[in-house]
Protein backbone atom coordinates (compact mmCIF):
# COMPACT_ATOMS: atom_id res chain seq x y z
CA UNK A 1 0.00 0.00 0.00
CA UNK A 2 1.25 3.47 -0.92
CA UNK A 3 0.33 6.38 1.33
CA UNK A 4 1.44 9.97 1.79
CA UNK A 5 0.89 12.77 4.28
CA UNK A 6 0.92 16.42 3.24
CA UNK A 7 0.42 19.53 5.30
CA UNK A 8 1.73 22.93 6.35
CA UNK A 9 5.21 23.38 7.72
CA UNK A 10 3.44 24.03 11.02
CA UNK A 11 -0.19 23.73 12.07
CA UNK A 12 -1.12 25.62 15.25
CA UNK A 13 -4.56 25.03 16.76
CA UNK A 14 -6.24 26.40 19.86
CA UNK A 15 -7.77 29.37 21.57
CA UNK A 16 -5.51 32.41 21.53
CA UNK A 17 -2.95 31.09 19.03
CA UNK A 18 -3.66 34.02 16.70
CA UNK A 19 -1.17 36.04 18.77
CA UNK A 20 1.58 34.10 16.93
CA UNK A 21 0.61 35.45 13.52
CA UNK A 22 2.83 38.60 13.48
CA UNK A 23 5.92 36.57 14.34
CA UNK A 24 5.20 33.88 11.74
CA UNK A 25 4.68 36.50 9.05
CA UNK A 26 7.82 38.47 9.96
CA UNK A 27 9.93 35.31 9.95
CA UNK A 28 8.60 34.43 6.47
CA UNK A 29 9.21 37.77 4.73
CA UNK A 30 9.39 41.52 5.11
CA UNK A 31 6.82 42.76 2.59
CA UNK A 32 3.41 41.25 3.29
CA UNK A 33 0.19 41.33 1.30
CA UNK A 34 -2.72 40.78 3.69
CA UNK A 35 -5.67 39.21 1.87
CA UNK A 36 -9.08 39.49 3.55
CA UNK A 37 -12.50 41.06 3.03
CA UNK A 38 -14.06 44.30 4.17
CA UNK A 39 -16.50 42.70 6.61
CA UNK A 40 -13.68 40.98 8.44
CA UNK A 41 -11.60 44.14 8.58
CA UNK A 42 -14.36 45.63 10.72
CA UNK A 43 -13.92 42.87 13.31
CA UNK A 44 -11.75 44.06 16.22
CA UNK A 45 -9.80 40.79 16.40
CA UNK A 46 -8.85 40.97 12.71
CA UNK A 47 -8.02 44.68 12.91
CA UNK A 48 -5.69 43.92 15.84
CA UNK A 49 -3.89 41.22 13.86
CA UNK A 50 -3.41 43.56 10.91
CA UNK A 51 -2.04 46.32 13.13
CA UNK A 52 0.32 43.93 14.91
CA UNK A 53 1.63 42.60 11.60
CA UNK A 54 2.27 46.13 10.33
CA UNK A 55 4.42 46.74 13.40
CA UNK A 56 6.63 43.72 12.65
CA UNK A 57 7.39 44.05 8.93
CA UNK A 58 9.01 46.56 6.60
CA UNK A 59 5.91 47.02 4.43
CA UNK A 60 2.34 45.76 4.52
CA UNK A 61 -0.65 46.33 2.28
CA UNK A 62 -4.18 45.06 2.72
CA UNK A 63 -6.16 43.63 -0.17
CA UNK A 64 -9.68 43.81 1.30
CA UNK A 65 -11.74 42.97 -1.75
CA UNK A 66 -11.96 39.18 -1.76
CA UNK A 67 -15.43 38.17 -2.95
CA UNK A 68 -17.21 34.79 -2.91
CA UNK A 69 -16.05 31.96 -5.16
CA UNK A 70 -12.77 33.67 -6.21
CA UNK A 71 -13.62 35.22 -9.59
CA UNK A 72 -10.62 35.67 -11.86
CA UNK A 73 -11.10 39.45 -11.68
CA UNK A 74 -10.23 39.26 -7.97
CA UNK A 75 -7.09 37.32 -8.81
CA UNK A 76 -5.98 39.99 -11.27
CA UNK A 77 -6.51 42.77 -8.72
CA UNK A 78 -4.77 40.94 -5.91
CA UNK A 79 -1.80 39.97 -8.10
CA UNK A 80 -1.43 43.62 -9.11
CA UNK A 81 -1.43 44.64 -5.45
CA UNK A 82 1.19 42.00 -4.63
CA UNK A 83 3.37 43.10 -7.54
CA UNK A 84 3.15 46.80 -6.65
CA UNK A 85 4.18 46.00 -3.09
CA UNK A 86 6.91 43.57 -4.07
CA UNK A 87 5.28 41.08 -1.69
CA UNK A 88 7.47 38.25 -0.48
CA UNK A 89 4.91 36.76 1.93
CA UNK A 90 1.11 36.57 2.00
CA UNK A 91 -1.15 36.54 5.04
CA UNK A 92 -4.70 35.29 4.40
CA UNK A 93 -7.33 36.00 7.07
CA UNK A 94 -10.80 34.74 6.22
CA UNK A 95 -12.81 31.85 4.92
CA UNK A 96 -12.08 29.53 2.04
CA UNK A 97 -12.57 32.25 -0.56
CA UNK A 98 -9.87 34.40 1.00
CA UNK A 99 -7.39 31.58 1.47
CA UNK A 100 -7.98 30.14 -2.02
CA UNK A 101 -7.40 33.61 -3.49
CA UNK A 102 -4.16 33.96 -1.53
CA UNK A 103 -2.96 30.58 -2.81
CA UNK A 104 -3.32 31.42 -6.48
CA UNK A 105 -1.81 34.88 -5.95
CA UNK A 106 1.24 33.19 -4.45
CA UNK A 107 1.51 30.92 -7.48
CA UNK A 108 1.41 33.76 -9.99
CA UNK A 109 3.65 35.99 -7.89
CA UNK A 110 6.37 33.32 -7.98
CA UNK A 111 5.82 31.62 -11.33
CA UNK A 112 3.98 34.20 -13.48
CA UNK A 113 1.31 33.48 -16.04
CA UNK A 114 -2.42 33.40 -15.37
CA UNK A 115 -4.62 31.08 -13.30
CA UNK A 116 -5.59 29.18 -16.45
CA UNK A 117 -1.99 27.99 -16.78
CA UNK A 118 -2.42 25.97 -13.58
CA UNK A 119 -5.92 24.44 -13.86
CA UNK A 120 -5.93 20.77 -12.99
CA UNK A 121 -3.56 18.65 -10.94
CA UNK A 122 0.13 19.13 -10.29
CA UNK A 123 0.75 21.91 -12.82
CA UNK A 124 2.38 24.34 -10.38
CA UNK A 125 6.10 23.91 -11.12
CA UNK A 126 7.47 24.50 -7.64
CA UNK A 127 7.07 26.28 -4.29
CA UNK A 128 5.30 29.64 -4.15
CA UNK A 129 5.99 32.58 -1.88
CA UNK A 130 5.29 31.84 1.81
CA UNK A 131 1.64 31.84 2.89
CA UNK A 132 0.29 32.12 6.43
CA UNK A 133 -3.36 31.02 6.43
CA UNK A 134 -5.76 32.01 9.20
CA UNK A 135 -9.34 30.70 8.87
CA UNK A 136 -12.23 32.68 10.34
CA UNK A 137 -14.82 30.02 9.50
CA UNK A 138 -14.98 26.31 10.29
CA UNK A 139 -15.60 24.68 6.98
CA UNK A 140 -13.37 24.63 3.95
CA UNK A 141 -10.14 23.43 5.54
CA UNK A 142 -8.35 25.51 2.91
CA UNK A 143 -5.65 26.40 5.41
CA UNK A 144 -4.44 22.79 5.06
CA UNK A 145 -5.32 21.74 1.56
CA UNK A 146 -3.49 21.59 -1.78
CA UNK A 147 -6.46 23.07 -3.66
CA UNK A 148 -7.60 26.53 -4.79
CA UNK A 149 -11.09 26.67 -6.32
CA UNK A 150 -11.77 29.53 -8.73
CA UNK A 151 -14.61 30.89 -10.87
CA UNK A 152 -13.75 31.38 -14.53
CA UNK A 153 -16.33 33.46 -16.44
CA UNK A 154 -15.54 31.52 -19.61
CA UNK A 155 -16.54 28.23 -17.99
CA UNK A 156 -19.92 27.07 -16.72
CA UNK A 157 -18.53 25.49 -13.57
CA UNK A 158 -15.87 26.15 -11.00
CA UNK A 159 -12.30 25.11 -11.69
CA UNK A 160 -9.54 23.93 -9.41
CA UNK A 161 -5.81 24.38 -9.12
CA UNK A 162 -4.45 21.38 -7.23
CA UNK A 163 -0.83 21.04 -6.19
CA UNK A 164 1.21 20.13 -3.15
CA UNK A 165 3.04 23.42 -3.68
CA UNK A 166 0.02 25.52 -2.68
CA UNK A 167 -0.45 24.04 0.78
CA UNK A 168 0.03 27.04 3.11
CA UNK A 169 3.35 27.18 4.96
CA UNK A 170 1.67 27.97 8.28
CA UNK A 171 -1.92 27.32 9.34
CA UNK A 172 -3.14 29.15 12.44
CA UNK A 173 -6.54 27.81 13.56
CA UNK A 174 -7.92 29.88 16.43
CA UNK A 175 -11.55 29.15 17.35
CA UNK A 176 -11.83 32.62 18.87
CA UNK A 177 -11.75 34.10 15.36
CA UNK A 178 -14.97 32.22 14.53
CA UNK A 179 -17.06 33.55 17.41
CA UNK A 180 -18.57 36.35 15.30
CA UNK A 181 -19.34 34.12 12.31
CA UNK A 182 -23.07 34.55 11.50
CA UNK A 183 -25.42 31.55 11.89
CA UNK A 184 -25.98 31.07 8.15
CA UNK A 185 -22.25 31.12 7.39
CA UNK A 186 -21.66 28.80 10.34
CA UNK A 187 -24.24 26.38 8.91
CA UNK A 188 -22.96 26.45 5.34
CA UNK A 189 -19.28 26.21 6.24
CA UNK A 190 -19.93 23.61 8.92
CA UNK A 191 -21.87 21.25 6.69
CA UNK A 192 -19.14 21.66 4.07
CA UNK A 193 -16.65 20.38 6.65
CA UNK A 194 -18.94 17.46 7.48
CA UNK A 195 -19.16 16.64 3.78
CA UNK A 196 -15.36 16.65 3.59
CA UNK A 197 -15.22 14.10 6.40
CA UNK A 198 -17.95 11.84 5.03
CA UNK A 199 -16.83 12.02 1.40
CA UNK A 200 -13.28 11.19 2.46
CA UNK A 201 -14.41 8.23 4.57
CA UNK A 202 -16.62 6.84 1.81
CA UNK A 203 -14.31 7.64 -1.11
CA UNK A 204 -13.43 4.77 -3.40
CA UNK A 205 -10.00 3.27 -2.58
CA UNK A 206 -7.81 3.15 -5.65
CA UNK A 207 -4.63 1.21 -6.55
CA UNK A 208 -1.53 3.33 -7.09
CA UNK A 209 1.94 3.18 -8.53
CA UNK A 210 4.95 4.70 -6.79
CA UNK A 211 4.77 7.95 -8.80
CA UNK A 212 1.09 8.64 -8.08
CA UNK A 213 1.54 10.33 -4.67
CA UNK A 214 3.57 13.05 -6.43
CA UNK A 215 1.73 13.22 -9.75
CA UNK A 216 -1.79 13.07 -8.30
CA UNK A 217 -3.35 15.12 -5.52
CA UNK A 218 -6.48 13.13 -4.61
CA UNK A 219 -5.71 9.45 -4.13
CA UNK A 220 -8.83 7.84 -2.66
CA UNK A 221 -9.33 6.76 0.91
CA UNK A 222 -6.79 4.89 3.00
CA UNK A 223 -6.20 4.09 6.66
CA UNK A 224 -4.74 7.52 7.41
CA UNK A 225 -7.62 9.42 5.86
CA UNK A 226 -10.14 7.15 7.61
CA UNK A 227 -8.63 8.08 10.96
CA UNK A 228 -8.91 11.83 10.44
CA UNK A 229 -12.31 11.65 8.74
CA UNK A 230 -13.93 9.80 11.63
CA UNK A 231 -12.43 12.14 14.22
CA UNK A 232 -13.78 15.07 12.23
CA UNK A 233 -17.25 13.57 11.81
CA UNK A 234 -17.53 12.92 15.55
CA UNK A 235 -16.69 16.50 16.53
CA UNK A 236 -18.85 18.14 13.89
CA UNK A 237 -21.84 15.87 14.51
CA UNK A 238 -21.98 16.77 18.19
CA UNK A 239 -21.44 20.50 17.76
CA UNK A 240 -22.72 21.86 14.44
CA UNK A 241 -26.28 22.42 15.62
CA UNK A 242 -25.02 24.08 18.78
CA UNK A 243 -22.65 26.42 16.92
CA UNK A 244 -25.43 27.50 14.55
CA UNK A 245 -27.88 28.03 17.41
CA UNK A 246 -25.45 29.87 19.69
CA UNK A 247 -22.33 31.41 18.18
CA UNK A 248 -21.05 32.10 21.68
CA UNK A 249 -20.92 28.42 22.58
CA UNK A 250 -17.15 28.26 22.88
CA UNK A 251 -17.03 24.48 23.28
CA UNK A 252 -19.01 23.99 20.07
CA UNK A 253 -16.88 26.55 18.24
CA UNK A 254 -13.72 24.72 19.31
CA UNK A 255 -15.16 21.41 18.10
CA UNK A 256 -16.04 22.96 14.75
CA UNK A 257 -12.56 24.44 14.30
CA UNK A 258 -10.93 21.13 15.15
CA UNK A 259 -13.42 19.16 13.06
CA UNK A 260 -12.94 21.37 10.02
CA UNK A 261 -9.17 21.08 10.36
CA UNK A 262 -9.28 17.28 10.69
CA UNK A 263 -11.63 16.96 7.72
CA UNK A 264 -9.28 19.16 5.72
CA UNK A 265 -6.43 16.75 6.38
CA UNK A 266 -8.62 13.82 5.34
CA UNK A 267 -9.87 15.20 2.04
CA UNK A 268 -6.49 16.70 1.13
CA UNK A 269 -5.47 13.12 0.47
CA UNK A 270 -8.59 11.05 -0.13
CA UNK A 271 -10.38 13.73 -2.12
CA UNK A 272 -13.97 14.82 -2.38
CA UNK A 273 -16.54 12.99 -4.48
CA UNK A 274 -19.92 13.35 -6.19
CA UNK A 275 -21.51 16.03 -3.97
CA UNK A 276 -18.67 18.43 -4.70
CA UNK A 277 -18.47 17.56 -8.40
CA UNK A 278 -22.22 18.03 -8.81
CA UNK A 279 -22.21 21.28 -6.88
CA UNK A 280 -19.70 22.88 -9.23
CA UNK A 281 -22.14 23.41 -12.15
CA UNK A 282 -25.14 23.88 -9.86
CA UNK A 283 -23.39 26.51 -7.76
CA UNK A 284 -22.21 28.34 -10.85
CA UNK A 285 -25.71 28.36 -12.31
CA UNK A 286 -27.64 29.32 -9.16
CA UNK A 287 -25.04 31.45 -7.36
CA UNK A 288 -25.84 29.63 -4.15
CA UNK A 289 -23.29 29.04 -1.37
CA UNK A 290 -20.94 26.12 -1.83
CA UNK A 291 -21.72 24.56 1.56
CA UNK A 292 -25.45 24.74 0.98
CA UNK A 293 -25.06 22.86 -2.30
CA UNK A 294 -22.78 20.08 -1.13
CA UNK A 295 -24.79 19.62 2.06
CA UNK A 296 -28.03 19.28 0.14
CA UNK A 297 -26.52 16.76 -2.29
CA UNK A 298 -24.72 14.60 0.28
CA UNK A 299 -27.59 12.32 1.37
CA UNK A 300 -28.66 11.68 -2.21
CA UNK A 301 -25.14 10.75 -3.28
CA UNK A 302 -24.71 8.48 -0.26
CA UNK A 303 -28.00 6.74 -0.92
CA UNK A 304 -26.87 6.12 -4.49
CA UNK A 305 -23.76 4.37 -3.17
CA UNK A 306 -25.21 2.67 -0.11
CA UNK A 307 -24.74 -0.86 -1.50
CA UNK A 308 -21.01 -0.15 -1.71
CA UNK A 309 -20.56 1.76 1.55
CA UNK A 310 -23.39 0.57 3.80
CA UNK A 311 -20.91 -0.71 6.35
CA UNK A 312 -19.17 2.68 6.38
CA UNK A 313 -22.46 4.51 6.81
CA UNK A 314 -23.11 2.23 9.78
CA UNK A 315 -19.75 3.18 11.26
CA UNK A 316 -20.58 6.86 10.76
CA UNK A 317 -23.86 6.31 12.61
CA UNK A 318 -21.94 5.02 15.61
CA UNK A 319 -19.28 7.72 15.45
CA UNK A 320 -21.96 10.43 15.25
CA UNK A 321 -23.51 9.18 18.48
CA UNK A 322 -26.63 7.44 17.17
CA UNK A 323 -28.17 4.70 19.30
CA UNK A 324 -27.51 1.80 16.95
CA UNK A 325 -25.73 -0.59 19.31
CA UNK A 326 -26.35 -4.16 18.16
CA UNK A 327 -28.19 -3.06 15.02
CA UNK A 328 -27.21 -4.63 11.70
CA UNK A 329 -25.34 -2.43 9.28
CA UNK A 330 -28.38 -1.93 7.06
CA UNK A 331 -30.41 -0.47 9.93
CA UNK A 332 -27.51 1.62 11.19
CA UNK A 333 -26.96 3.01 7.69
CA UNK A 334 -30.67 3.90 7.47
CA UNK A 335 -30.40 5.62 10.84
CA UNK A 336 -27.41 7.66 9.71
CA UNK A 337 -29.13 8.86 6.54
CA UNK A 338 -32.28 9.78 8.50
CA UNK A 339 -30.19 11.63 11.07
CA UNK A 340 -28.36 13.46 8.28
CA UNK A 341 -31.66 14.61 6.79
CA UNK A 342 -32.69 15.96 10.19
CA UNK A 343 -29.36 17.71 10.70
CA UNK A 344 -29.64 19.47 7.35
CA UNK A 345 -33.18 20.61 8.11
CA UNK A 346 -32.20 21.82 11.57
CA UNK A 347 -29.43 24.09 10.24
CA UNK A 348 -31.51 25.49 7.39
CA UNK A 349 -30.26 23.58 4.34
CA UNK A 350 -33.02 23.32 1.68
CA UNK A 351 -34.25 19.82 1.00
CA UNK A 352 -34.28 19.83 -2.81
CA UNK A 353 -32.66 21.37 -5.86
CA UNK A 354 -36.08 22.71 -6.84
CA UNK A 355 -36.00 24.79 -3.65
CA UNK A 356 -32.97 26.73 -4.92
CA UNK A 357 -34.32 27.34 -8.39
CA UNK A 358 -32.67 24.56 -10.40
CA UNK A 359 -34.60 23.78 -13.58
CA UNK A 360 -35.32 20.08 -13.99
CA UNK A 361 -34.47 20.24 -17.67
CA UNK A 362 -30.90 21.22 -16.77
CA UNK A 363 -30.17 18.12 -14.69
CA UNK A 364 -28.70 15.93 -17.47
CA UNK A 365 -26.43 18.78 -18.55
CA UNK A 366 -25.24 19.34 -15.00
CA UNK A 367 -24.60 15.62 -14.60
CA UNK A 368 -22.53 15.51 -17.77
CA UNK A 369 -20.49 18.51 -16.64
CA UNK A 370 -19.90 16.99 -13.19
CA UNK A 371 -18.77 13.75 -14.80
CA UNK A 372 -15.94 15.69 -16.41
CA UNK A 373 -14.54 16.68 -13.01
CA UNK A 374 -12.48 13.52 -12.97
CA UNK A 375 -10.35 14.31 -9.92
CA UNK A 376 -13.54 14.30 -7.81
CA UNK A 377 -15.96 11.98 -9.55
CA UNK A 378 -13.45 9.10 -9.60
CA UNK A 379 -13.79 9.01 -5.81
CA UNK A 380 -17.54 8.36 -5.84
CA UNK A 381 -17.98 4.77 -4.58
CA UNK A 382 -21.10 4.14 -6.67
CA UNK A 383 -21.77 4.29 -10.42
CA UNK A 384 -20.57 7.59 -11.90
CA UNK A 385 -21.74 7.47 -15.49
CA UNK A 386 -23.92 10.33 -16.74
CA UNK A 387 -27.15 8.37 -16.29
CA UNK A 388 -26.35 7.54 -12.68
CA UNK A 389 -25.32 11.11 -11.87
CA UNK A 390 -28.52 12.36 -13.51
CA UNK A 391 -30.50 9.95 -11.33
CA UNK A 392 -28.85 11.42 -8.22
CA UNK A 393 -29.84 14.91 -9.35
CA UNK A 394 -33.38 13.77 -10.17
CA UNK A 395 -33.73 12.42 -6.65
CA UNK A 396 -32.31 15.65 -5.24
CA UNK A 397 -34.75 17.67 -7.36
CA UNK A 398 -37.82 15.70 -6.28
CA UNK A 399 -36.65 14.96 -2.74
CA UNK A 400 -36.93 11.19 -3.26
CA UNK A 401 -33.77 9.45 -2.08
CA UNK A 402 -35.10 5.99 -2.89
CA UNK A 403 -35.08 6.45 -6.64
CA UNK A 404 -31.70 8.04 -7.25
CA UNK A 405 -29.92 5.04 -8.81
CA UNK A 406 -31.62 2.50 -11.11
CA UNK A 407 -31.41 -1.06 -9.79
CA UNK A 408 -29.53 -2.18 -12.89
CA UNK A 409 -26.66 0.18 -12.13
CA UNK A 410 -26.21 -0.65 -8.46
CA UNK A 411 -22.80 -2.02 -7.46
CA UNK A 412 -22.04 -4.74 -4.92
CA UNK A 413 -21.92 -3.70 -1.31
CA UNK A 414 -18.16 -4.28 -1.14
CA UNK A 415 -15.77 -3.67 -4.03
Amino acid sequence: MLETVRGPRQLIVGEGVAQNIPRLVAESGSRVLIVTDRTLLEQPAVAEIVAAVRDRVRAAEVFPDATPDVPLSDVDLAVSAATALGADVILAIGGGTVIDLAKIVGVIRRHGGTPRDYYGESKVPGPTIPLVAVPTTSGTGSELTPVSVLTDPDRALKVGVSSVHIVPDFAVVDPELTYTCPPTVTAHSGIDAFCHAVESYTARPRPHGPRDPVEQVFLGRNRITDHYALLAAERIARSLRRAVRDGGDTEARADMSYGSMLAGIAFSHAGNAAPHALQYPIGAATHTPHGLGVGMLLPYALDAARDAVGDRLATLARVCGLDVAGAPDTEAADAFLTWLDELLADIGIPATLADIGVARADLPRFAEMAGGVTRLIQNHPGPADTASLTAILEAAWTGDRKRNVPTSTRVPRRW
